[in-house]
């Protein structure tokens, strides 16, 4: 038989709005959620590469985070491959 122990976790008022939103909405237990949630991730930590797994947060330097925004504010043009083949003249 399988004994319960609790553990405490600190996180954000974000997270936590959103885990009470989805309780509300399902009915689901907030220790089941957690639970579930936790072994799925568990799961696919211990059975995936490690180059097949994308993190929920991106930490990024000053410089490279500027070159993101400008990249997303300003994309270069697509090339002229790109435009040909959704174009559809590339078959």
């Amino acid at each position: 038989m399988n004994r319960e122990s609790q553990i405490s976790a600190t996180v954000s008022s974000t997270t936590r709005m959103l885990l009470e939103n989805h309780v509300r909405a399902t009915g689901v237990k907030k220790g089941h959620l957690i639970e579930d949630a936790l072994l799925h991730h568990l799961q696919a930590l211990h059975s995936l590469p490690a180059d097949v797994i994308v993190h929920p947060r991106l930490v990024a330097s000053k410089q490279s985070g500027e070159q993101l925004s400008q990249r997303l504010t300003a994309p270069p043009r697509p090339t002229r491959q790109l435009r040909k083949l959704l174009r559809g003249d590339g078959d």
